[in-house]
């Protein structure tokens, strides 16, 4: 079990398996944020928030909700605005210990312009 949370502790999340590796993207939201994602399916991270504890930022094509603290600011996780029962949502490692950031490797994700892994290696986000 991994867990983090936002800068005033308001806002936890837990994953119950560990991600494969963790991801930094480079797009305009992602960079702006100082986000590393790690990628699990929603079934497997627990959100622990106070009623409207989290403040939802819907952008471009309106397919995810970035989830930052009302509070403190530091933006926790993303969750899938589509109705498939087997969605993927993301947690901001860096809410987390750094010695559990360093367990993973990080991949660099081109999602700027190339929607592509920089490492050449072919795999979903």
């Amino acid at each position: 079990m991994i867990a983090g949370s936002c800068h005033c502790g308001k806002v936890e999340f837990q994953i119950s398996k560990e991600p494969q590796w963790l991801v930094s993207c480079n797009c305009s939201i992602c960079r702006r944020v100082g986000a590393l994602w790690a990628h699990l399916p929603a079934d497997q991270v627990s959100v622990v928030a106070p009623k409207n504890g989290t403040i939802e930022y819907i952008q471009g094509d309106r397919m995810l909700a970035i989830h930052s603290c009302i509070n403190c600011g530091c933006t926790t996780h993303w969750t899938s605005l589509s109705s498939e029962p087997a969605a993927t949502m993301a947690v901001n490692f860096h809410m987390c210990d750094q010695a559990d950031i360093a367990k993973f490797r990080v991949r660099r994700f081109d999602g700027a312009d190339s929607w592509r892994f920089l490492d050449g290696e072919s795999s979903e986000v």
